[in-house]
């Protein structure tokens, strides 16, 4: 009996190992990486969720205690190892998701509020006459989240030592890890070393296309919200019935010959692949980091 725990623990352990490759977007190496794009680091999908001082070693930690207790978990409910294992890796990938979605919503926010913060530089470095790496940190101020707010602080300090409005907007996007601001950063990059009465022109041009492209994701994003609905709502009920079957007839031991354990392993190896199938196909397109090496 004590070896059965460890035996649990281990297999949940590997299997870990495998589906973090797929949980974290990870790629075989048969599959060769676009020489032409850079794919986002951990620490990059960490800035992008707002957590920059969380270091991507600290959140495998979190993975592994997830993973322990939700084994843990599904053994005493189902007892023996096809379940806690699958079940253990599925509940693992909770934290992930809950990551997701922070960053889902953070970066949504700075979608919806770039347009206005361009227009607001517009304004300090048209009518009110300052430069336009003034007028740009100036705006920084008043972005509505708190982790755009610090990278528009740290790149006005890189900009207050240095003046070099290139290694402020690369700390800039570097903060910021986003597609969006990578694009914003360079096309204010140009503004600024051509200057003249084009900064005006090259501004309004990119608030329309900043506008343009929030209206369209978000018409998909109202398009889906049954969707949405429909899939936490597939994910519950089968775990609910689960539940209910600890009351009828043998309830945990049936669960615990080989063939309960067959019937709730797959049970929770399709409803998990269907969860992950779901979310891939209702996901929007997000573009590439293509200005950062």
């Amino acid at each position: 009996m004590t070896k059965l725990p460890l035996a649990i623990l281990c297999a949940v352990s590997g299997c870990y190992l495998l589906f973090s490759a797929l949980a974290l977007g990870r790629r075989s190496v048969i599959v060769r990486k676009s020489r032409n794009r850079r794919r986002p680091s951990a620490s990059d999908w960490l800035a992008q969720a707002g957590m920059m001082d969380v270091r991507p070693v600290e959140f495998f930690l979190v993975e592994v205690v997830v993973l322990a207790g939700a084994a843990v978990m599904f053994w005493v409910i189902f007892s023996g190892v096809a379940a806690p294992v699958l079940g253990g890796v599925c509940v693992s990938t909770a934290p992930v998701a809950t990551y997701r979605a922070r960053r889902a919503v953070l970066r949504e926010a700075a979608r919806e509020a770039w347009p206005t913060l361009l227009e607001e530089i517009r304004l300090r470095a048209g009518a009110v006459g300052r430069s336009l790496p003034v007028a740009t940190f100036e705006a920084g101020r008043t972005a509505p989240t708190s982790p755009m707010r610090k990278a528009f602080e740290a790149a006005n300090r890189e900009w207050m030592l240095t003046t070099d409005f290139v290694r402020a907007t690369a700390v800039l996007k570097r903060r910021l890890a986003d597609p969006t601001a990578d694009t914003i950063c360079e096309t204010l990059l140009v503004a600024h070393e051509l200057g003249g009465n084009d900064i005006d022109a090259r501004l309004k041009a990119l608030i329309e296309d900043r506008r343009t492209d929030l209206r369209h994701r978000q018409e998909a994003r109202s398009r889906q919200a049954g969707v949405r609905f429909a899939r936490w709502f597939v994910l519950i009920v089968p775990f609910a019935m689960a539940l209910v079957g600890l009351g009828i007839g043998d309830g945990r031991a049936a669960y615990s010959s080989p063939g309960g354990q067959i019937a709730v392993g797959t049970s929770i190896a399709l409803t998990f692949l269907c969860w992950i199938w779901a979310s891939r196909i209702m996901g929007l397109p997000d573009d590439q980091r293509v200005f950062e090496k």
